[in-house]
Formats: C-alpha cells, sequence, structure tokens
C-alpha cells in the first residue's frame, strides 16, 4: 500500500448478481434479491464498509426499495451524478464531477474502512479507470433471462484473481482482487 493510501480500506465493486449474470431484472427490478439477502448473511461485508458511492440510476432504484427497507447502516452514502437534485436529501451527498476526485471524497470518508461501490455504470467506469481493489459479488440461484449485466457493454478484460467464496444458506459471495 503506497503512503498515498495508507490508513484507507479497499474500494470493494459490490453486487447480487443472478445465476445468468444480471445484476437487476427487467425494469431495473431489484426485488428478487432481497428474497436471498434479507437476513444478513455476511455480517463480515457491512462491518468492514465504511462508506458508499453509488451511480445514479441505481440510487433511485434503491431510494423506492428503501420505501419499504430502510435497513442501512454501512455510513456515508454518496451519489455520482450529472444531474443532482436542487434540493439536499438528508443522510445523501451528490457528487458531481470527476470519478477520480468522487472516489477520493467519499473513500476519505470511510474512516478507514472499505469503500462500496453500486451500480453497473459507476462500477465498469471504476474499474476502467484503475480505482477498484477488490470485486465482491453474491450469487444468488436464480435465473432471471433478462436485466441489466454484471457490467455495462465496452468495460474490456479486466483480470481478476479470486480470493475467497463462502456459502450461506443458498447464496454464494465470491471475491475476487483486480490484477494490476
Amino acid at each position: 500500500m503506497s503512503d498515498k493510501t495508507a490508513g484507507l480500506g479497499k474500494v470493494v465493486v459490490n453486487r447480487a448478481m443472478s445465476l445468468d449474470g444480471f445484476i437487476a431484472g427487467p425494469d431495473d427490478a431489484m426485488d428478487w434479491i432481497m428474497e436471498y439477502l434479507r437476513e444478513d448473511r455476511f455480517p463480515e461485508v457491512m462491518q468492514a464498509t465504511g462508506a458508499m458511492l453509488v451511480g445514479r440510476g441505481t440510487y433511485e432504484v434503491a431510494k423506492r426499495m428503501s420505501e419499504e427497507d430502510t435497513s442501512y447502516d454501512g455510513g456515508p452514502v454518496f451519489v455520482l451524478t450529472h444531474r443532482p437534485p436542487d434540493e439536499p436529501e438528508q443522510g445523501v451527498t451528490f457528487l458531481s464531477g470527476d470519478l477520480a476526485e468522487a472516489v477520493a471524497t467519499a473513500r476519505g470518508a470511510a474512516g478507514g474502512k472499505n469503500l462500496e461501490i453500486l451500480g453497473a455504470d459507476l462500477a465498469s467506469q471504476c474499474l476502467r479507470r484503475g480505482l477498484v481493489d477488490e470485486v465482491l459479488v453474491y450469487v444468488l440461484p436464480v435465473l432471471l433471462g433478462d436485466g441489466v449485466r454484471f457490467s455495462t457493454s465496452g468495460l474490456g478484460r479486466i483480470d481478476l484473481e479470486p480470493f475467497s467464496n463462502t456459502q450461506s444458506g443458498p447464496v454464494t459471495m465470491l471475491r475476487f482482487r483486480v490484477r494490476r
């Protein structure tokens, strides 16, 4: 770890995925994920999380879902967007501008813990720019057939090194280091 990143947690792309590679179903449906992750199957992940950086589309979907379930305590939430809302939202910081600066801002707010990156487009941008240390995937035992793919087209090749796989009930968590 360089002096520049000493004391900072890792940048982790975190997602739940169907066995056929979708992170959301048609029309951005994500309710199927809660069927499997309603229980806190991997508490160590949330304990290691200090902040989240979320793409605007993912934020909007999560906001609709949170009207039913507001159980999140992973530290500050940052939303990277070209269209910040006119009125601020409690507990959310909207960022616009440079991707690397947004990652640095959110990572700094994580208090030495990990920064989780959520959203296919945002994660793909971070992976392309070499800003991600790990990829964490919850593989869920369902085939969706259509929806939002794990990564956006044009991502290109990213080599990963598997270092952990854990099963809890029907959910398998896979963890990979990003090779540089």
